[in-house]
């Protein structure tokens, strides 16, 4: 379906389009849009491309922009085909201390997005939502879950055919930028103790691969309106933190320096009001949008009396990883086998 195709990264010089890259530089896909506001970011990125992968780096255009500024979204709209919307502040600290800059990115920034898409015909629209949209007790996870709902009621005023717009959510990507396992890594080589908040403490887990196929199973299986999630495996802080140190320095002390603003205890990546409707895909969920039209009393006057067996599906109940299971995970990324052989070298 990318074949000779135009597809837009928003926020692309993260993690997530990295990984996208890494996925996508060798196939028939036609460009690779990479729009953000970080000139040295995309300016890094062009020449590791152009190093590492110089017969393909062609594919790559990079746009400055910021989503939002909806001017500036609209002038690298021209020509898409499809859009990975990663764009978003993500850090709890941060979105806790400044919560406008998180609206700003997260909520309007996606409306700006997604207005701009429908305006220039783009096929397919997939934006990258968080566990933290679930239940929210941070501005994180609040600003996520208000973009979800810009996402579904920008969904019902354009026909499918023309933009399809799917929702994606997901649990805590290994290695990504700006999350522990880096920081537990530089910790270590500074010889530092492994910092946790709190051992008890359960979150999903998965690689970026993973966070790719679930975009791409929206593109090819997504109905407009849906929001997709994976069932993704957990384990707690302190098998996390054990893990890490167990690859790279057994001897590592453990510090707790206890729960930060916002955190949660556990994290949910389908509630149990989605439940009444959430449809098991297997490997997915799919929690399709209401398509009542706009005459609010059908939202009072009729409801449903089938709901399904499905509950609350969070990171205290699902499959909780050992240390050796996490362990196996972490040696089948590639930033920990990098990592790894600069630590046997140093």
């Amino acid at each position: 379906m990318f074949q000779g195709k135009t597809l837009m990264i928003t926020g692309g010089t993260g993690s997530f389009g990295d990984a996208v890259l890494n996925r996508f530089l060798e196939t028939d896909i036609g460009e690779i849009r990479i729009f953000s506001r970080d000139e040295k970011k995309q300016d890094d990125m062009r020449h590791e491309l152009q190093a590492k992968m110089p017969e393909a780096a062609a594919k790559i255009k990079f746009f400055i922009g910021d989503v939002r500024d909806l001017s500036s979204v609209k002038n690298a709209m021209y020509g898409v085909d499809y859009i990975f919307h990663a764009a978003a502040l993500k850090q709890v600290p941060s979105c806790e201390f400044f919560p406008m800059e998180a609206v700003k990115t997260n909520v309007i920034g996606t409306d700006n997005v997604l207005t701009a898409a429908i305006e220039a015909g783009v096929k397919s629209v997939i934006c990258l939502s968080t566990d933290k949209a679930a239940y929210p007790v941070n501005a994180m996870g609040t600003s996520k879950a208000m973009m979800e709902k810009v996402i579904v009621a920008k969904s019902r005023t354009v026909s499918p055919e023309k933009t399809k717009i799917c929702c994606t959510r997901y649990g805590n990507v290994m290695c990504s930028r700006g999350s522990v396992i880096p920081l537990w890594i530089e910790q270590m080589k500074a010889g530092n103790p492994i910092t946790v908040t709190e051992p008890k403490m359960t979150r999903f887990i998965m690689s970026l691969e993973e966070a790719v196929d679930l975009v791409l199973f929206a593109f090819e299986h997504g109905e407009s309106g849906d929001i997709l999630v994976q069932k993704a495996p957990a384990c707690t802080i302190e098998v996390l933190a054990k893990a890490v140190a167990e690859l790279f320095l057994p001897e590592t002390e453990v510090k707790v320096i206890g729960i930060r603003h916002g955190e949660k205890l556990y994290e949910t990546l389908l509630t149990n009001e989605e439940c009444a409707h959430a449809i098991d895909l297997g490997s997915f969920y799919r929690v399709p949008c209401d398509k009542r039209d706009l005459n609010y009393d059908k939202y009072f006057t009729q409801g449903s009396v089938e709901r399904n067996v499905l509950t609350e599906f969070n990171s205290n109940n699902t499959q909780l990883l050992t240390v050796e299971q996490v362990k196996e995970k972490l040696l089948a990324l590639r930033y920990i086998q990098d990592e790894l052989v600069a630590w046997e070298t140093r």
